[in-house]
């Protein structure tokens, strides 16, 4: 199925639409798994490793055996820092040096994304509006841009081609909305956020294979 989407002006008139490339989003082309091992890759390489325990040769303490070995009827645990015993050593826990690195090339990452925006389109979550020019930084103009295309009450991804400091420091105040680059593009932002409006300008590198 062909996605077309309406471009809006900032006062929320729709002045043009935009065609997404039926080679690249298409609903026979959404590949879940993809979705999925791109996503828990993400939630990997962004894991801090701060696991660490200590050993039995780290515990502090006697090594000497605690009792005979026979005679007690009871069990026949070594030294103090036994992983056997309360506040021993710990066996086989993380030293902290395990690596939790995923890799995946990169067109099944460009698949996974696709597939993505595919499903936000239908579900009628995907949004263009034009290139906005504002004069100077000042938030209440980018809440009014919102409140035009009726998703001022929705979290929103917005995103951008390039820089724009006053577009930049206009949005970021607003706390259900997140401005980050169209080459920056992830899994994660993408499935958080319910609404990802797109900058006219942004939207070349969507059609890109």
């Amino acid at each position: 199925m062909a996605y077309t989407i309406d471009i809006y002006d900032k006062s929320g008139t729709v002045v043009s639409n935009f065609a997404l490339d039926e080679t690249l989003f298409d609903d026979s082309l959404v590949n879940k798994d993809l979705i999925h091992e791109y996503y828990l890759l993400q939630q990997s390489n962004a894991r801090h490793n701060i696991a660490c325990v200590k050993g039995r040769w780290e515990v502090h303490g006697s090594g000497r055996k605690l009792y005979k070995q026979k005679g007690t009827g009871g069990a026949r645990p070594g030294d103090k820092q036994s992983p056997v015993r309360k506040w021993g050593g710990v066996a086989f826990g993380p030293r902290g040096v395990e690596n939790y690195t995923k890799s995946m090339n990169k067109k099944a990452r460009k698949i996974a994304l696709n597939s993505i925006i595919t499903l936000k389109a239908k579900a009628g979550e995907l949004m263009w509006l034009q290139n906005i020019i504002l004069g100077a930084p000042k938030t209440k103009d980018a809440q009014e841009i919102l409140k035009n295309v009726w998703i001022a009450s929705k979290k929103v991804l917005l995103v951008v081609s390039e820089k724009d400091e006053n577009l930049f420091k206009s949005f970021r105040n607003l706390p259900k909305v997140k401005y980050i680059y169209a080459d920056y593009l992830n899994p994660t932002d993408l499935m958080s956020y319910h609404t990802v409006l797109f900058l006219e300008s942004a939207l070349t590198t969507l059609n890109k294979n």
